[in-house]
Order: structure tokens, then sequence, then C-alpha cells
């Protein structure tokens, strides 16, 4: 799971490239310039099966519900999760839970499906490992961790004086409050 290189005729890893990526990539695997002459309806129903790909790659870059996730959607889902996660840390773990959640984190970056984002996490393991005897601790490494991310991504870096807004208490406003709308 870790290795990030893959044969030439390999399927693209889908949680490690985009959807629009991938759909570039099908495709040109689609494209008749490519394909051996045969009889006219396989070259026909290539024709099909490109423009076909074609048409979705230009047109749309959203995944369906039913579809593997694209490094994108896993990504949020995987920052969502862990996020979450320190957000209900204990507030001072004992020495158990520490020793768990290193664990976690350590198998993680192990297990992740991209390669090159597990590898990318287990070195900036060895640089700053995870801090997690409180759950404001591994909050803030979780953020900083993540920003390291977003910046190679070139995206914006997030206010990690806001995590516990963002990812347990929500905003003051209320907006994202749920329990007044709960019957009991």
């Amino acid at each position: 799971m870790t290795d990030t290189k893959k044969p030439k005729d390999e399927k693209p890893c889908r949680v490690c490239d985009s959807f629009k990526t991938w759909r570039r990539h099908e495709a040109k695997t689609h494209d008749p310039k490519t394909q051996k002459s045969g009889s006219t309806a396989a070259g026909l129903g290539a024709l099909a099966s490109m423009a076909s790909a074609t048409s979705a790659a230009s047109s749309t870059t959203t995944l369906v519900d039913d579809c593997p996730p694209d490094s994108q959607v896993l990504g949020r889902a995987t920052w969502t999760f862990l996020h979450t996660m320190a957000a209900y840390y204990p507030e001072k773990a004992d020495t158990k839970q520490q020793d768990m959640m290193r664990s976690l984190l350590g198998s993680f970056s192990h297990f992740y499906p991209c390669g090159r984002c597990a590898s990318h996490l287990r070195e900036e393991m060895v640089r700053h490992p995870p801090t997690v005897d409180t759950r404001h601790a591994l909050s803030q490494w979780m953020c900083r961790t993540h920003n390291k991310v977003n910046v190679l991504l070139g995206k914006s870096e997030f206010d990690c004086a806001r995590v516990d807004e963002r990812w347990r208490d929500g905003p003051s406003d209320g907006r994202c409050s749920w329990a007044q709308d709960i019957e009991y």
C-alpha cells in the first residue's frame, strides 16, 4: 500500500489521483487512435466509449455517490475523521490511551490507501511526533499536520485556534446546532 510507483500496465490509483485526472486517463485508454483495428462495431464501441469518457471528463469533475473515492473525496473524509477523533479525545489521556492513539496513527500511516500520502505522514510523524497527552495537544498537532499538507497542495492554512469551533463545538452563532430540532 505504501509503494508510490505503479507498473505501466496497472490501472491508475483512484485514491492517489483526483477524479478529473482518472477520467483523463480513462479517455486516453479508450482513444481509437491507440486501439488496434478490428470490426466496425468494435471501432464504433471504442469511439462511443471515448466520447462518453471525454464528455464526462470535460463536463464534470464530481464523483457519483456510488463510485470509489478519489484523492479529494478520501482526503476530506480522512481529515474529517482525524480532526473529529482528536476533538473528542480525552481532555487528559492516560498512558494506555496515549499508547493506543500513537498506535492508531502509526498503523494508519502504513495502511492509508494513497502510498505517497502515507509515506508523507510517516515522515512527518518522525520529524514531529504526534502529541497525545491531551485533547488540545492532539487537536493542535492534527491541525498543524493538516496545514502542512494544505501548503503542499497550494491550499490555504486553517487557523488552528479554531479547531474546537470547527470540529467539536460549532460556530457561536448556533447555525450548526441541531439539539434544538430534536424532539425528546
